[in-house]
């Protein structure tokens, strides 16, 4: 009968230990699904903000300002005039249309 009593008491410790641990995982769980959730939140609300950006940059006057810096750009791209937008270093200014164009 002590046996019994034993094993009772040791298994009983057991379930314990096993409740503890689940409850441990479902909190971990409970706490990356909530990071995914603000990490999709995140990205919702950058992706929102540049759609509104660019509406904003549609509806003003922005083609016009590209126009009006095409002929500045196209002589510096036939090497016929300096960087267009002030960087004093040609070297520099290369780099920054090497870098927009990869992004």
């Amino acid at each position: 009968m002590t046996s019994l009593f034993t094993q009772e008491i040791r298994l009983s410790k057991r379930h314990e230990e096993i409740v503890s641990e689940r409850l441990m995982l479902l909190q971990k769980m409970e706490s990356k699904f909530g990071d995914l959730n603000k990490g999709k939140a995140s990205q919702m609300q950058a992706a929102e903000t540049a759609f509104k950006r660019n509406l904003s940059l549609l509806k003003t006057l922005y083609w016009a300002s590209v126009e009006e810096y095409i002929p500045k750009w196209e002589q510096f791209l036939l090497g016929r005039a300096p960087y267009p937008i002030g960087v004093d270093d040609q070297k520099e200014a290369e780099n920054i249309i090497q870098n927009e164009a990869q992004q």
